[in-house]
């Protein structure tokens, strides 16, 4: 408390002798204004999609339009859940290298602001939850990537760039991996190895502890050339000097895959109360 106050006095007797004002003795945070916010009282076909791609050797099929309960809006949340359908049925996925997803029995949920919401760098946050976390299999994710990005759906003529090179970068704000056990999440940025497929997924990536049954807020911010991650607002994480490896804009993503073949048991949910993109605001 003495070392509390004796700083105190110092700064004040400083700034009294200089007639250098509070404000300009202190460093001030970054300012953040909010430019896109998305609180879920209706599915806002401006702002999402259902993206149905085959990506990571999923083992169930994304449908589009909620079908099954893969995808609902309802009393202010957005959930999206893996569904078992109890028999194999057909899927129209296809691969970037134009393979169909065999027969399955299980359906999931996957939206993105792709050629709706999209952002050079800032801050995207999203406040979700994920119930009987650390099943055989779970992987629901929170997630950016770059918007020349040539998966699926393709609707301009620049979306040409495979991923993660620079155009079709990735990064991963939130991302549950079942089979590793209960609350945890990974956060990471991917860093391209120069040629298309070529990502190093482990070079730049925090396994961070969270309890999953119960909102967070989950967030990606660049920060000079820094890129911070943050949970509840406090800083988890951060990877210098790497911001402008991602200059293209982004586009967000939220979905529940399952990568393991298998039977899944009770309800797999991931509940999203909301989702914001800031950009740093300009002094006066």
């Amino acid at each position: 408390m003495y070392k509390q106050t004796f700083t105190l006095l110092m700064g004040l007797a400083l700034i009294l002798h200089t007639g250098v004002g509070w404000a300009e003795a202190t460093v001030s945070a970054p300012r953040w204004a909010i430019d896109f916010f998305d609180d879920f009282d209706t599915f806002d076909e401006t702002n999402w999609r259902d993206q149905i791609v085959w990506v990571n050797g999923e083992d169930h099929c994304y449908v589009r339009d909620g079908l099954h309960n893969t995808r609902e809006v309802s009393d202010g949340s957005l959930k999206l859940r893996v569904v078992d359908l109890g028999e194999p049925r057909p899927c129209d996925n296809m691969s970037k290298k134009g393979k169909r997803h065999p027969d399955t029995a299980f359906v999931g949920g996957r939206i993105s602001s792709k050629n709706r919401k999209e952002f050079v760098k800032g801050r995207w946050t999203a406040r979700l939850r994920v119930p009987d976390s650390g099943q055989n299999g779970m992987f629901p994710a929170w997630w950016l990537l770059g918007a020349l990005n040539n998966e699926a759906p393709v609707e301009e003529d620049d979306e040409t760039v495979c991923w993660p090179l620079v155009g079709s970068g990735e990064i991963d704000i939130f991302e549950h991996h079942g089979d590793g056990g209960p609350d945890h999440y990974a956060a990471r940025i991917i860093e391209n190895l120069g040629y298309c497929d070529g990502g190093d997924w482990q070079g730049a990536m925090l396994v961070q502890e969270a309890k999953m049954e119960n909102y967070h807020e989950y967030a990606v911010e660049w920060l000079g050339n820094d890129i911070i991650f943050r949970l509840d607002g406090e800083e988890v994480y951060r990877i210098d000097d790497k911001g402008d490896l991602f200059p293209e804009p982004l586009f967000a993503i939220l979905n529940f895959a399952k990568i393991k073949p298998g039977p899944i048991t009770g309800p797999w949910l991931m509940e999203v109360d909301w989702v914001k993109h800031e950009s740093l605001a300009k002094d006066p």
